[in-house]
């Protein structure tokens, strides 16, 4: 029987990361809950052990559940009845599979009635259902909304919240606005305080809502009258059992249709104030988001997968002029490309995974209670800078790939990929998305930029460069350390350029910053799994060399007066 986990040796592989000691200690708090819950493990191998059995399970439901559910929910949708939202009929089945296998609010703390999953297993799941149906991914991953409950909200809102979370109920988060999308300070959903009832109202309309009629939702609103930038903003939490939200609308999409997009109106909602007023966006969303885009990032990883296993399924079986067209050249270059953009993005997922979880580990600690020794505190700043640096990589290089694995998959199929019977198309449909919300690729470069103009990532890159390396793929290495001399070289070009202009290469620079990372990553992969890696190390180290050297050439190639060619009319 399929398992999207079993089938997949390379998941259990980053299990095994050296990090993952520091990351599961840390997690599991030094194991202080064996004594306390019966399901809770006693050591790093039973918590291993443990994250193998969870991740089996969800990915023998994906196999035989959500997977061979997914075209009756793209093809039936959610719909609107009477003000609220109705899941596609399969997507109710997936649900109620998920939930009697216990696995939802997995990453909660088992006090709530969670799982304890670090973000390295959280993602591996994220992975393993997007696989098998990218839109149901969306209603599942929101239960990490809860994670902002934990981190920001009071003790009885952690009480009363994430118990309900952790059994099946669903979340999302209410941000956008018809006038506020990627620019979250124009949000003007309007919070004012009731005295008379002791709790703030909420009104005014929120768009694109994903999974918008949820049980719980997290909301940006304006709560400071007379302003009009991101410092008027504050977090709220709204319980659908209070009412006072109606679903105005389904968005009618081009993909991830079994995922609802919803247009909400609020009319005097009850809510209550998440951590402090005036922190909505600069610090919860920023928080929210950063979860969220490494989610993407997951979620593009899954569809890769996927789409590469269509494709690779496909070539294998279908013959032209007498012949197998896997056997063809053009063919099977095509296919090698998309197994290296896969393996390289899943080695910048998990490596940016695990940054995070060491630094969210730390400060988990001091949250209860804990006072962190002097080297704990620079490992906390250490890991929280990489985390930073890393995601918007991550989310950007990984969703990028995914669509281009998703065309790819098109192309090896040919015309019969056009066709609405085979699963390619859907695909295809569905992975548009992924470059565009929470933060379109552009947004990540402009968050990524400036850990490429301070050196930061030169100064990874270099620290990578003096880490063990398989002796069978040194030469590879040695190539790459030639890629790193030039993009130091490109950098000290530009530092005296106009800010104009640094704007308009930033995208080459952080493709470039991409493209050497994963590198640098597949083939320390490569170096303990060479049968896992070894081909796409060498196939992705060329497709970086190619594509460094065309970023270069245009770098070089724009002067601040070829600007004036560029701007629109």
């Amino acid at each position: 029987m399929a398992n999207y986990y079993s089938d997949h040796p390379e998941l259990e592989f980053y299990l095994n990361h050296p990090l993952m000691k520091r990351v599961v200690d840390l997690r599991e708090h030094f194991y202080e809950d064996k004594d306390k819950y019966d399901d809770a493990p006693v050591d790093y191998e039973d918590t291993i052990e443990n994250y193998k059995r969870v991740l089996d399970i969800m990915g023998d439901l994906a196999a035989n559940i959500i997977e061979p559910n997914s075209e009756d929910v793209d093809i039936e949708g959610p719909h609107l009845e009477n003000g609220r939202m109705k899941y596609a009929s399969k997507t109710v089945e997936n649900m109620e599979a998920i939930r009697k296998a216990g696995l939802s609010g997995v990453a909660q703390a088992r006090r709530y009635g969670g799982l304890n999953m670090p973000n390295v297993v959280f993602s591996m799941l994220s992975e393993i259902v997007s696989a098998a149906d990218s839109s149901f991914e969306n209603i599942w991953s929101l239960q990490s909304c809860a994670d902002t409950l934990y981190e920001f909200g009071s003790d009885e809102q952690r009480e009363r919240y994430i118990p309900r979370v952790c059994a099946g109920e669903t979340m999302s988060m209410d941000l956008t606005e018809p006038d506020a999308g990627s620019d979250l300070q124009r949000v003007m959903l309007k919070a004012t305080y009731d005295e008379a009832e002791g709790c703030w109202r909420l009104n005014g309309v929120k768009r694109f809502i994903t999974n918008g009629d949820s049980d719980i939702h997290l909301v940006l609103a304006r709560s400071e009258e007379g302003t009009t930038d991101g410092r008027g903003l504050s977090m709220f939490v709204y319980d659908k059992r209070n009412g006072g939200v109606d679903v105005r609308h389904i968005e009618h999409k081009l993909g991830i249709h079994g995922s609802p997009t919803c247009e909400l109106v609020f009319k005097n909602a009850k809510a209550e104030l998440v951590g402090s007023t005036r922190l909505g966006l600069i610090k919860y969303v920023m928080a929210l988001m950063n979860g969220a885009r490494l989610g993407i990032a997951a979620q593009s990883v899954g569809l890769s997968q996927e789409a590469y296993n269509e494709a690779i399924a496909y070539a294998r079986e279908r013959a032209q002029f007498g012949k197998k067209i896997i056997g063809f050249p053009a063919v099977y270059d095509m296919l090698a490309t998309m197994k290296a953009k896969l393996d390289a993005g899943r080695s910048l997922l998990y490596q940016t995974a695990r940054y995070v979880d060491i630094y969210k580990g730390l400060e988990d600690l001091q949250r209860c209670g804990r006072t962190l020794t002097p080297e704990e505190k620079a490992e906390l700043k250490k890991y929280s800078r990489l985390a930073d640096a890393f995601t918007p990589l991550c989310k950007g290089m990984n969703s990028e790939y995914c669509n281009q694995n998703a065309y790819d998959c098109i192309s090896v199929h040919g015309g019969s990929g056009f066709i609405m019977e085979y699963k390619c198309q859907r695909l295809y449909r569905d992975a548009r998305i992924f470059s565009i919300y929470e933060g379109t690729t552009q947004l990540q470069v402009v968050a990524a930029i400036r850990y490429i103009t301070n050196g930061t990532y030169l100064n990874i890159m270099k620290e990578m460069l003096a880490e063990p390396c398989a002796e069978q793929f040194a030469g590879l290495r040695e190539r790459v350390a030639a890629l790193v001399e030039r993009y130091e070289a490109v950098l000290a070009g530009i530092a005296g350029e106009s800010q104009e202009k640094q704007d308009f290469i930033a995208r080459h620079l952080y493709e470039t910053t991409g493209d050497i990372m994963m590198s640098l990553l597949i083939i320390a992969d490569a170096s303990v799994r060479p049968d896992l890696f070894g081909k796409s190390a060498n196939v992705y180290v060329r497709l970086a060399e190619a594509d460094t050297a065309r970023h270069k050439a245009f770098i070089a190639s724009v002067s601040e007066e070829d600007l004036e060619n560029y701007r629109a009319e």
